[in-house]
């Protein structure tokens, strides 16, 4: 035969209720941490991984740009001084630049 002893009873159900509030809360502190967290982020003013591609591509290109452009100043400075020395310098063909490019 087994006795009903409400104390015990009633202890458990508390301890439920407790542990069930318990997490609750420990998931409501979580995400107010997780939250705060981003807007702390969002305050650095950091860039996002595309972003930061975008604008690495960009400066590759325009170090490209620069390095033919020094090139063709180059070539065009070279021009001017045959042509003070007294030699006749001709232009190059339509659609021929006349400059190398350094290969990558």
């Amino acid at each position: 035969m087994q006795s009903q002893n409400r104390f015990f009873e009633d202890f458990v159900k508390i301890m439920n209720g407790a542990a069930g509030t318990v997490a609750g809360m420990t998931r409501e502190a979580q995400d107010s941490m997780r939250e705060r967290a981003k807007e702390w982020v969002a305050g650095m003013d950091f860039v996002s991984r595309d972003e930061f591609e975008a604008v690495k591509a960009m400066a590759a290109t325009a170090r490209e740009e620069v390095e033919e452009l020094k090139v063709r100043l180059a070539a065009l400075e070279g021009g001017k001084s045959r042509k003070a020395a007294g030699g006749e310098v001709k232009p190059p063909p339509a659609g021929v630049t006349g400059i190398e490019t350094p290969e990558e």
